[in-house]
């Protein structure tokens, strides 16, 4: 049996000695530690500290799912990927789930499901994405963010999986949600 807890591996485990922080903005801080490796060392560890967010794999009833086209910043690109978007404080997932589908997609979902959590930035962030499946879906009109630009279309599962394998989407959580479509809907999970 695997088990994750530091306290049962000491062997592993880092722990912290001093820690400050090095930014604050209005939606990310970024720590910098000072920790004792399990060789006795300290080292300094610098990570981004993120609210959380949730993911929507938005299905359809024949198989097809909703994208949306989004222009990231960071990257100076426009990228493929599923609705999502960040919990606020306090907010329960499903809850901020069911509120960005609706805003950023003008879609609601009379069906929802938890599959999983990924930590999609492991080395420098503790950044967490809860990921639901949304079926029942209804169209209506999106509410968009002020400053919030995206376009949305719906594309068959397998027309996703080939951008996925041809490169064209990139995004780990639209790529991990594709996964997991794709085993849904041959019932394999």
């Amino acid at each position: 049996m695997l088990d994750f807890d530091p306290a049962s591996n000491p062997h592993l485990a880092e722990v912290q000695t001093d820690s400050r922080r090095a930014y604050q903005g209005s939606f990310l801080q970024i720590e910098k530690d000072t920790v004792r490796l399990p060789d006795g060392q300290q080292v300094s560890r610098e990570y981004i500290k993120h609210p959380g967010a949730v993911v929507i794999l938005p299905l359809f009833e024949d198989g097809s799912v909703l994208l949306e086209r989004q222009f990231r910043y960071p990257l100076n690109r426009v990228f493929l990927e599923f609705p999502a978007g960040k919990i606020d404080a306090g907010e329960d997932p499903l809850l901020c789930a069911k509120r960005e589908l609706r805003e950023e997609t003008g879609y609601i979902a009379t069906d929802w499901r938890y599959l999983c959590t990924i930590h999609n930035a492991i080395a420098y962030s503790d950044e967490h994405l809860d990921i639901f499946l949304a079926q029942g879906l209804t169209a209506g009109e999106a509410q968009l963010d002020q400053g919030e630009f995206l376009e949305t279309f719906k594309a068959p599962l397998s027309q996703v999986l080939e951008w996925v394998k041809l490169g064209k989407i990139t995004d780990v959580k639209t790529i991990i949600g594709c996964f997991w479509l794709e085993k849904i809907l041959k019932e394999r999970w």
